[in-house]
């Protein structure tokens, strides 16, 4: 077996130094070995850095997302912001075109409360001036579009508003094209006005504009007040029933502007005036 192994260990020691077919066969059966045994653990280290990899690109890409929202978030604001003050800067605008008459001047408040009351009975606003600032009790109150009311009740840093639509309200005013004079009154939240003690025969048409007569010194003569959109006539009446609507939007008050009397107009008590034109209405 010795002698056997020895020849054929020989034999092909011989045929190998021809051929060289051993050493051939040698070589590349290592390799594919090698290979094999290489090959994949190159394939689970390639798997392993590209995941590595695609991780810390997710982790940047999220890292990157909440930095995006996060600044979203803060343009959004920034751009409601600077829509509400762009809103708040045309309302300003608009009060400011409105110039005070002879002996007037223009005081500007803020609206910082509605209905006040035990259980909201007065149709009125509270704002953030008191008489000493000029709102005194009787100032009148407008904006851009027409009279809000007038100040019913003052202290040193706050006032109470009744708006023109509150039962309690009395303004004389003046039709603008026929000069017809009359009494606007209110009928409550959200209602028309009414414009009282407007003789049968006096001129009136629909559509045509109500502002403030300037008797008494009450409110400054010519402010806009209300548009008239209906009149009836009665045969029980000596008086035309006459429907208006406010022309200032009272629902949405957030700034307004105080006519005060500089102590050149001359003012009387609105309410004895009011009481007065009843009267005279009455006995005619």
């Amino acid at each position: 077996m010795l002698v056997l192994a020895l020849c054929l260990y020989l034999t092909l020691f011989t045929w190998n130094l021809r051929t060289g077919y051993v050493d051939k066969l040698a070589t590349h059966t290592g390799l594919e070995f090698t290979g094999a045994v290489l090959k994949p653990g190159k394939w689970v280290r390639d798997q392993v850095v590209e995941f590595w990899d695609h991780y810390i690109d997710l982790v940047s890409v999220r890292k990157r997302n909440d930095e995006l929202e996060a600044q979203l978030k803060e343009a959004m604001f920034s751009l409601a912001e600077a829509n509400e003050d762009k809103a708040e800067v045309l309302r300003l605008r608009s009060l400011l075109s409105v110039s005070a008459p002879a002996g007037w001047e223009r005081i500007g408040a803020r609206v910082i409360a509605h209905r006040l009351g035990v259980q909201a009975e007065l149709e009125s606003i509270l704002l953030d001036k008191g008489y000493l600032k000029g709102s005194g009790v009787r100032t009148p109150v407008v904006t851009h579009e027409g009279v809000v009311g007038r100040v019913f009740r003052a202290g040193p840093y706050t006032s109470s508003v009744l708006l023109l639509t509150d039962p309690n309200s009395r303004i004389a005013v003046v039709s603008q094209d026929n000069r017809t004079p009359g009494i606007v009154v209110g009928l409550g939240p959200r209602s028309q006005l009414e414009m009282r003690y407007v003789a049968l025969n006096a001129p009136l048409g629909v559509g045509e504009l109500l502002v403030t007569s300037g008797q008494a010194g009450a409110f400054p003569k010519g402010l806009p007040v209300a548009r008239i959109v209906s009149i009836e006539y009665s045969d029980i009446s000596l008086f035309q029933k006459v429907m208006a609507e406010p022309l200032a939007n009272l629902d949405n008050l957030e700034e307004v502007l105080l006519i005060g009397n500089t102590g050149d107009v001359e003012a009387f008590d609105q309410q004895s005036l009011d009481t007065q034109q009843e009267d005279d209405a009455q006995k005619q």
